[in-house]
């Protein structure tokens, strides 16, 4: 038995190492391919060139991003906290909640690609939006609906019931409790997750490709015109070759850090957030 539970834990210790080491690899070899173009003209300059983007900047394609971001996280939340309160706190049937779930779980796993047709045919072209942010939002927010719905009520749920039961042998209603004592408590783990959808949404090439998405354009300004992004112009400047090659490293390796930077500030915030509402 002591060697079988000493294989387990070198198993798991195996684990670790193997995908911290990969992460690291990983994150170090963008670095290295695409540092030597890393700069501040290249982070605040808009790109240039006869081959676009093999020289200047992706200012605008990092605008564009965090524009059509903003507007997946916005359009996408709402539904999906209110469907997480809904399933958690006013969903009294299990065949109903089974149903939720179910058509959640099948959202979820709709091909990226296949969405951004469906965006492309209703919005862009019947509903006659056109190709812009807010076309392009919206397919993301569809897209992170579920991500973040599955994240919101596990945190309802893990909530601690007491604080619930209390508030309503006090007389207080469910709407009541649910503004001043359920959305305050799940504050942090309910921001950290909309971002992270927001995340998941940056990174998403296809719906913006359909959608709103353009190979240039200058510096967002409303929401029904296109803008650049990070991951499509990324896919250009690699679709064009060995010429532009350093600059989708750097590309690459930006996009990364703004991600990588959103989830460790998210991190940092729902934890201090839990420990606050717990000294209270």
């Amino acid at each position: 038995m002591k060697i079988k539970g000493l294989l387990i834990k070198l198993w798991a210790y195996m684990g670790i190492v193997i995908i911290f080491m990969v992460t690291v690899f990983f994150f170090a070899y963008i670095f290295l391919e695409g540092h030597s173009v890393i700069s501040r003209e290249f982070i605040f300059e808009a790109p240039s060139g006869m081959v676009l983007g093999s020289e200047g900047g992706i200012f605008p394609a990092i605008t564009g991003s965090l524009a059509f971001t903003l507007t997946a996280v916005i359009i996408g939340s709402v539904p999906a906290v209110s469907t997480a309160l809904y399933v958690v706190y006013f969903c009294k049937k299990s065949r109903m909640t089974e149903l939720i779930h179910t058509v959640v779980q099948c959202f979820s796993g709709i091909p990226s690609i296949v969405l951004g047709l469906f965006s492309y045919s209703l919005f862009v072209r019947d509903l006659n939006f056109g190709r812009c942010i807010l076309s392009g939002g919206i397919a993301l927010g569809i897209m992170i609906l579920p991500f973040i719905e599955v994240r919101a009520e596990k945190t309802f749920r893990e909530l601690d019931p007491a604080m619930v039961r209390s508030a309503y042998a006090l007389g207080c209603t469910k709407t009541h409790t649910i503004w001043t004592i359920v959305l305050p408590a799940c504050r942090g783990e309910l921001f950290s997750g909309i971002i992270l959808g927001g995340c998941y949404a940056m990174g998403a090439t296809a719906p913006m490709i359909f959608t709103g998405a353009v190979a240039y354009a200058g510096n967002p300004t409303s929401l029904f015109k296109p803008a650049m992004a990070l991951p499509l112009h990324l896919y250009l400047l690699v679709a064009q070759g060995h010429t532009s090659l350093d600059m989708a490293y750097g590309t690459a390796f930006v996009m990364m850090a703004v991600i990588l930077f959103s989830n460790i500030l998210v991190t940092i915030y729902a934890r201090r957030r839990h420990y606050t509402w717990n000294q209270q």
